[in-house]
Parts: structure tokens; C-alpha cells; sequence
């Protein structure tokens, strides 16, 4: 071989290293920006494929399955808000609650809808929209409240034998009280542990105990009235809102955006939810910020 040859093929070989090098490189880019948990430009994707899926719990009235079809008042305002974004689908994947922001991290679904409290220790592993409902807590207890349980001291002071779902606020409030929990999945694990005598009572927001109850109206459970918990003196005043990955902000941003103009229309507002039982008591306080919730400010 002369050496213009040689000089050529060494050439030759040299794009094609560099050729090779770049393809590989882009590769790696391209792992690295659907690796980090969510796309690069999420909102853009779901316009394009026309669907947005949510993962919920099965809670009802935020977010359940009816006769096979996916409803409640979450998915009621996810498929306005989504709709307006251009968004035509919801679609839905169960899971348990305590499963929901682990599955949303692991992209088996895009946002997460379950009227899930908005939490300093959540917020260090998701983003929240801004506040879509306010809640407070109510105890459902065998018919006529035999050990006259009213708030979660009361449960504590009685020695009953307490319920509460597995990653809800109301597993904290029982951790903060000293009170030893049975840790249930869903809330109809809760009702059935109550009326086969394994639970004395189930604590979750009053909103989903007063739909079981009006929904099972056979079962021999009351629900007390609803009230905000008290923990080391403090109210637990609480609202819950959809969670995202937090490096999509370009949909939290777009959501946040619509949600405001259905929250700041109490009549929009109750068009869309009210049918699930909600009223203006769960409207959310315009004061009640996500940013003051997740530093634990309220």
C-alpha cells in the first residue's frame, strides 16, 4: 500500500470513529432525558398522543372505578383541565396509595389523581398543582358511636382498635399520637375491618366516609361529624391537589393555569364536583398555598 493510500484509509477510519462517537453520544443523551424520571417536554407528548394517564387509588369520591369506567371528582376536573389543554383522554391505572408517588416516579403513569394531601415529606419527592380541594377528617365507627369517638385524641384516650390507609394523613396523625394503627389499602378494606369487628373505627377525610356511608347504606356504621386534627396543639388545616414528576413543570405550569379558572368560579367549580358531594366547604382557600403546605407553614 503507498502511502496517499494509507493516508486515505487512516482518514477513512478516523470519520468513522467520530461518526460512531457521536451516535453513541446522542445516544447516551437522549437515555439520560427519559431516565430522569419524566420528558423533556411532557405536555407536548401528551397533545400528541391525545391521552394523559393518571394513576389513582381507588378512593372514592376523588377518584374510582364505577362499572368499569373511571370516574369521581378528581378525574371530573382532570378531564376539563386536560380537555382544555388539548388533551382529549384520561385514562386510568389502580394502584395502592401508599404505590401512587413510587409508580408516578417510575413513569407508570403521567400524574398522579387522588385528592392526595399536599405534605412537606411529599413534596421533597413530587410536585403538587395549586390546592383542588380543602379536607378534614372524620372517624366511621360501629352504629351509634358505642365508645363515643369525636376527633383522633378521642380515639387514643378510648384504647380502640384503629384503621387508616396505608400512606394517608391519617397514618401521620395516629404516628404523632402514639396511637398503633391497622395499615389498610383501600378505603373499603377500612369499612370491612370495621364492621367484622377488626377495627373500632377507620379514620379518613370525612368527604370519603361519607360517601361509603351514603353509598352502603346497609352497613351498621356511623361516621361522626368532620373536624381539622390537632397535632402537638397545632390544626392540621390540609388540602389536596394532582402530583407530578418534578421536572415537568411545563405541565404543572400549564395545569395550574386552568385549574384557576374553575377554583376562582365557585359556581364552575361545583358544576364539575359538586355531583360527587362536594360543596364550597372543599373549595380551596386562595390563602392556602401549595408553596406554604409543602414548607409546613400552615
Amino acid at each position: 500500500m503507498t502511502i496517499s493510500v494509507l493516508r486515505k484509509s487512516v482518514k477513512r477510519r478516523s470519520a468513522t470513529i467520530l461518526a460512531v462517537s457521536a451516535l453513541v453520544a446522542a445516544s447516551l443523551a437522549a437515555c439520560s432525558s427519559t431516565d430522569s424520571g419524566g420528558d423533556s417536554n411532557l405536555l407536548e407528548s401528551l397533545r400528541e398522543k391525545g391521552a394523559v394517564t393518571v394513576g389513582f387509588a381507588g378512593e372514592a369520591p376523588y377518584s374510582f372505578e364505577e362499572n368499569g369506567q373511571l370516574t369521581g371528582a378528581t378525574v371530573a376536573l382532570h378531564r376539563e383541565i386536560f380537555h382544555n389543554l388539548g388533551i382529549n383522554e384520561v385514562k386510568g391505572v389502580n394502584a395502592d396509595f401508599g404505590a401512587l408517588i413510587p409508580g408516578l416516579q417510575a413513569n407508570r403513569f403521567d400524574v398522579v389523581s387522588a385528592g392526595m394531601s399536599i405534605l412537606p415529606e411529599r413534596c421533597k419527592q413530587a410536585a403538587f398543582s395549586d390546592p383542588e380541594f380543602n379536607y378534614t377528617t372524620a372517624l366511621m365507627v360501629n352504629k351509634g358511636n358505642p365508645k363515643g369517638m369525636t376527633d383522633m385524641q378521642s380515639v387514643a384516650s378510648s384504647g380502640a382498635r384503629l384503621a387508616t390507609m396505608t400512606g394517608a394523613i391519617e397514618s401521620d396523625y395516629a404516628k404523632s399520637l402514639g396511637i398503633s394503627s391497622m395499615q389498610v389499602a383501600t378505603p373499603q378494606d377500612g369499612m370491612d375491618a370495621v364492621t367484622s369487628g377488626r377495627a373500632d373505627v377507620f379514620a379518613l377525610t370525612g368527604i370519603s366516609l361519607n360517601w361509603m356511608k351514603n353509598n352502603n347504606p346497609e352497613a351498621p356504621v356511623d361516621v361522626t361529624p368532620s373536624f381539622v386534627a390537632v397535632i402537638d396543639g397545632k390544626p392540621q388545616v390540609g388540602a389536596g391537589g394532582t402530583v407530578f414528576r418534578t421536572n415537568d413543570k411545563e405541565l404543572l405550569d400549564a395545569y395550574n393555569a386552568e385549574l384557576k379558572k374553575i377554583t376562582s368560579d365557585p359556581q364552575k367549580y361545583l358544576s364539575i364536583v359538586g355531583k360527587f358531594g362536594f360543596t364550597e366547604k372543599e373549595l380551596p382557600d386562595p390563602k392556602l398555598t401549595t408553596a406554604d403546605l409543602c414548607a409546613g407553614n400552615i
